[in-house]
């Protein structure tokens, strides 16, 4: 340290003082911050009653799996022989029914939630790749997962951004 108590600047070669790390780390937040407000100004609010494609899509993948909930229970289907109980099924099929009508409404808490899930299935397949896949077709699955959900979560985050714009009329 300097005298005074001040950080000591370091001099280049040509003489000129280089900066401190915490001078280069609050130049990196600022054109950060620039860089997010461009996109920010870029990006077109939703009109009413529109929903971007990957929440549309995503709505229709969570009520496809709340109505395979149902239907398997109400088919009969076992799990580890036993058939679940009504409350192990409700339960599931209940959130991703919400989960999909929020979606369609293009509510922002439902997009968010079903990323959640999408993170749980990217944290499995990651998991399934590096430990379980026994198989070149179990890795095959695996890595459809990882690369569907993946993808769910990239385009995502930019329709959530989308979603809680508000209307700059």
């Amino acid at each position: 340290m300097a005298e005074g108590g001040e950080p000591q600047k370091r001099k280049r070669r040509g003489g000129d003082e280089a900066p401190t790390p915490r001078e280069r780390m609050e130049r990196g937040y600022a054109r950060a911050e620039q860089r997010n407000q461009e996109v920010r100004e870029g990006l077109e609010p939703l009109a009413e009653g529109q929903r971007p494609l990957v929440v549309t899509l995503g709505a229709v993948v969570a009520g496809l799996i709340c109505a395979s909930i149902l239907i398997a229970y109400l088919a009969g289907a076992e799990v580890d022989g036993e058939k679940p109980e009504l409350t192990q099924v409700l339960a599931p099929a209940l959130i991703m029914g919400v989960m999909a009508w929020g979606m369609w409404r293009a509510r922002y808490w439902a997009v968010l939630g079903f990323q959640l899930l999408l993170v749980f299935l990217i944290f499995s397949a990651v998991f399934g790749l590096a430990v379980q896949a026994s198989s070149v077709g179990q890795f095959a699955a695996t890595f459809g997962l990882l690369a569907v959900t993946g993808s769910f979560f990239y385009f995502m985050v930019k329709a959530m951004a989308r979603i809680q714009m508000p209307n700059r009329d």
